[in-house]
């Protein structure tokens, strides 16, 4: 029995420390595992800051132009009428040619001219015999004066007419009164022509030079006037500046014009004020009745240009992010004078030499630092 105890105590004891171990064993699992995940935290790295492009900032001149829709007439577009009613009898040009001053272009029918112009010379050889009849006898005494001066006013009436008559003969022959190019003929040979009709004989188009006529409104009128005074001078003609003309095919015309002239009476319907730019035409590459646009420059010297892209709005205030010495980004408010489709013109406000972000912006915060690529 003595045995038999001790065989028992034998297997609690190696139960018990079975068990011992077996918990060791576990703690050990867990303390390995706790200071694992802690040594794991330790050992993660920090998060790298982001890689974006960067631009230094330098001042220069640029120049911007404001576009306007413009008609283009030639110098003179001069209507041809008739002062006479009558059939077209003779057309002496083409249409397109070229003609000179002077240089005939139309003859009307003048038949029933003549034959009035040939009645009234007769009335007035009617009227200078009476008055030569009446001469010696008003010199004899033997009729009034007052006879003799009322003969001399009908041979004046007479004489008149004639002039008239032979006037209006004389402006059955059209002739061109300026140089140029001419139009369409509407009426051909045996047209009825006369002064009351819809249309002109014909346009005589002068374009050795050309003349552009646009609008701008009041402020753009302004904004203009006050870059042509910046130099101290007045704001006239003389001092604007320099105009383009871009073509209705898109290329621009390769002379420069001249601003001419500037309404300065502002239409209180449209708010707006009329221009002409002066070009000369020596090819002739411009027809009068084209249209086109004209491109009026705006020069802004030591400025800042700064991509569109690369700035934020803030509560309606476009800002950059300005590069620290440390990698660290500060946003900066912009004056923005003047803009194109893609930049921002800034005058003041910025240092040159600067370094703003031109990548990834609506993503950054004020402090935040970044590993900065120079474009």
């Amino acid at each position: 029995m003595s045995s038999h105890s001790n065989n028992q105590k034998s297997s609690k004891v190696i139960s018990y420390m079975k068990t011992i171990k077996s918990i060791l064993a576990s703690s050990s699992v867990l303390l390995f595992i706790a200071c694992g995940g802690k040594n794991q935290q330790q050992q993660a790295p920090a998060q790298q800051a982001p890689s974006l492009k960067v631009s230094t900032l330098e001042k220069q001149d640029i120049t911007l132009f404001d576009s306007y829709s413009t008609n283009i007439q030639g110098v003179q577009n001069v209507e041809i009428w008739p002062k006479v009613s009558g059939f077209v009898q003779h057309i002496y040009v083409e249409e397109g040619q070229k003609v000179t001053k002077g240089q005939l272009l139309f003859k009307l029918e003048t038949q029933t001219l003549s034959q009035d112009a040939e009645a009234a010379k007769a009335a007035v050889n009617v009227a200078q015999v009476e008055v030569d009849k009446l001469v010696p006898l008003v010199e004899k005494n033997i009729i009034s004066e007052v006879q003799l001066e009322t003969a001399k006013a009908q041979l004046q009436q007479a004489k008149s007419n004639y002039s008239s008559i032979a006037a209006n003969i004389g402006y059955s022959n059209i002739v061109s009164p300026v140089n140029g190019y001419i139009g369409e003929i509407p009426y051909k040979v045996g047209a009825l022509v006369s002064s009351t009709m819809g249309n002109p004989l014909t346009v005589v188009s002068d374009i050795s030079g050309i003349r552009a006529y646009f609008s701008m409104n009041e402020k753009q009128l302004l904004k203009m006037k006050s870059q042509m005074t910046g130099n101290g001078s007045t704001a006239s003609s003389e001092n604007a500046p320099e105009v383009e003309l871009e073509m209705i095919n898109g290329e621009t015309y390769p002379q420069k014009g001249k601003i001419a002239m500037v309404n300065n009476i502002i239409n209180p319907t449209t708010g707006s004020v009329t221009l002409r730019a002066d070009f000369d035409n020596p090819n002739l590459l411009l027809s009068s009745g084209s249209t086109g646009t004209i491109k009026v420059p705006s020069t802004y010297e030591d400025v800042f240009v700064i991509p569109q892209f690369a700035t934020v709005d803030l509560q309606g205030t476009k800002m950059v992010y300005i590069v620290n010495d440390d990698n660290t980004v500060k946003t900066v408010p912009l004056t923005i004078t003047a803009q194109t489709n893609k930049e921002f013109i800034v005058k003041n406000g910025l240092e040159n030499g600067s370094t703003i972000v031109t990548e990834g912006v609506s993503k950054l915060k004020d402090g935040q630092t970044i590993n900065p690529v120079k474009q």
